[in-house]
Formats: C-alpha cells, sequence, structure tokens
C-alpha cells in the first residue's frame, strides 16, 4: 500500500470542493480533511470495499467545515451544520437530490459510533478514517510505513489541540452536541494521546 496508489478524483465537484476547503479550514484542518480521504480510500481499496470516490471525497472535504467560524450554527451540531453546507454545495454542483442526500448521509455518519458498511460504505470509510486521524482508533488498519508516508505529505500541524478547542467551543455553546458527548465520554484524553502525533 503506497500513498500513490489512492485515487484521488478529479472531477469538477471534486476539484471546487477542494477549493472551498481550502479557503475556509485551517492547514490543520484541510491536512485533516485530505488524511480523512486517503485512509478512508485506501481502506476500502485494500479491503475491498466499492465506494464512489468523488462522492467520498466531497464528503471529505465537508465533514469539520461546520466547525469554522464561517459556517458554524448557533443551535446545530457541527456534523448536522457540516451536512447543510455540503448540501448547498452539491446542489450548486448540479449533483441530483439523491446524490445530495447521501452526501449528507455520508458527512452526519463520520461521527457515528458503527455505520453499516453494506448500507453506507462511504459512510464507513469516513468514520473509520476521521476516528483514527483525531482519535487514534483503528490504528492497526495500516502499516506504520503507509501512516509515516501519509504524514510525511500531510502533516497534522497541530490537529489535536486545534480539534480539541473545537471541541470544547461546541459543547460550551450546544450542550446537546455531538461533541458534548464525544468529551463526556473521554474523547479528549484519546485526541491527546493519538500515537499519530508521535
Amino acid at each position: 500500500m503506497t500513498l500513490e496508489a489512492v485515487e484521488i478524483p478529479v472531477t469538477p465537484a471534486s476539484t471546487a470542493a477542494l477549493e472551498v476547503a481550502t479557503a475556509y479550514c485551517s492547514p490543520a484542518l484541510l491536512n485533516h480533511s485530505v488524511r480523512a480521504y486517503i485512509f478512508a480510500a485506501a481502506h476500502g481499496t485494500d479491503r475491498g470495499i466499492a465506494f464512489d470516490p468523488e462522492l467520498l471525497w466531497v464528503g471529505s472535504m465537508f465533514h469539520d467545515i461546520g466547525l469554522v467560524a464561517e459556517f458554524d450554527n448557533r443551535t446545530l451540531s457541527f456534523d448536522d451544520a457540516s451536512g447543510h453546507v455540503a448540501w448547498t454545495f452539491a446542489a450548486g454542483a448540479g449533483w441530483p437530490a439523491d446524490r445530495r442526500r447521501r452526501l449528507v448521509e455520508v458527512v452526519i455518519a463520520h461521527m457515528s459510533d458503527q455505520v453499516d458498511v453494506e448500507a453506507d460504505p462511504e459512510g464507513f470509510l469516513l468514520e473509520r478514517s476521521t476516528s483514527m486521524d483525531i482519535s487514534g482508533r483503528h490504528m492497526d488498519d495500516f502499516p506504520a510505513a503507509f501512516k509515516a508516508e501519509v504524514l510525511k505529505h500531510y502533516p497534522r500541524a497541530g490537529i489535536a489541540e486545534e480539534f480539541l478547542a473545537c471541541f470544547r467551543a461546541q459543547a460550551e455553546t450546544k450542550p446537546h452536541s455531538s461533541p458534548a458527548a464525544s468529551l463526556r465520554d473521554n474523547i479528549a484524553d484519546r485526541i491527546l494521546t493519538n500515537a499519530l502525533d508521535r
């Protein structure tokens, strides 16, 4: 498994999604979004899980967009807000309604404890990759050399501290949000001890 073997989709929507993410995300959050796709696509390819690369890429670019100030919602949890931003982007990109709905499902699924791979392969892969990149779960999915190669090209750049600060801010203003629930479940310790930061 090598980084070069991971297919990055080249479509108008994929290119535009990266442009939006680059414009609004910090360098750390942008690199996390790209790593989320790479780890998800690599896992899917390695395990023979059929997935839609464009859908997974766009979902990866937007799954955390609700954490940035411009898209933070006063009442909705960031994952729900991210879904709304993704839906709006996809509508502008000309995606049909069913594909927009699938994109929202993928974005929201990344905060689930478990996702049915048969019902939502892209959501399953994104949940798995983001869980590893942020809280260190599923670390055995990849050999050390592959993880090192990905981090060399897309460094973490302080994502642990930045992400935890975002979650704490969300929890303070939205106590019923998924970040608040995650903090009650001690995600802070897992974020700060993620083996990817060693």
